[in-house]
């Protein structure tokens, strides 16, 4: 069967002001359904067309497939990314995932600093995480649709910082929109429900 546009975890306008319905009318329901879409058509008739997303990407990864690998990342990093946000999110962890937050980071308002320049000074287009490396959570950054699962590391979290992600809402203000992220829409659920997932 041919993959679908997975839905919105919430409403298109659940995150408004922050993020608006119209930016999720292109972001989730142009660029995300064109990955999705190239997907399908390149893994046609293949023997991908019967294995996991996952195992989509991480072939592709191997094979050095690029077509193939960054419509596959891209429809696994937007459907991570809209679950990395929630209507009324931010505020602080708790539990395991805050105190391990504090011991590499030092504090919340320090790990948020570090997130937020790891998406500012990500050039062009791409991704800023906070992912599980051996045991560590780590703040990475990666380009275009690369992500942490072909580098061993288990993502926790994730910002978007393509300019579609944005622009309609920010414009060039990539810092507002990371600062946004982090105070009003960062699902810390999700972050600590992978987090357990992976221990």
């Amino acid at each position: 069967m041919p993959f679908e546009l997975p839905e919105l975890p919430y409403a298109k306008d659940a995150l408004a002001p922050h993020i608006s319905a119209t930016t999720f009318e292109f972001h989730h329901g142009k660029h995300h359904k064109a990955y999705v879409d190239n997907m399908n058509k390149l893994i046609d008739g293949t023997p991908h067309a019967e294995k996991s997303l996952e195992e989509i990407i991480q072939a592709a990864h191997t094979e050095a497939n690029a077509g193939l690998f960054n419509n596959a990342a891209q429809v696994w990093n937007h459907t991570f990314f809209w679950n990395s946000m929630k209507p009324n999110g931010g505020g602080a962890p708790t539990g395991e995932l805050a105190d391990r937050i504090n011991h590499a980071f030092g504090s919340l308002d320090q790990f948020k600093e570090a997130f937020k320049q790891a998406g500012i000074t990500q050039f062009g287009s791409g991704w800023a995480w906070l992912v599980l490396d051996h045991g560590d959570l780590k703040i990475t950054k990666t380009a275009n649709a690369d992500l942490p699962l072909v580098h061993g590391q288990t993502a926790l979290l994730t910002c978007d910082v393509w300019e579609h992600a944005y622009y309609l809402d920010f414009q060039n203000r990539r810092p507002d929109f990371l600062q946004t992220y982090l105070d009003h829409l960062v699902n810390w659920d999700f972050a600590a429900a992978n987090l357990a997932q992976a221990a």
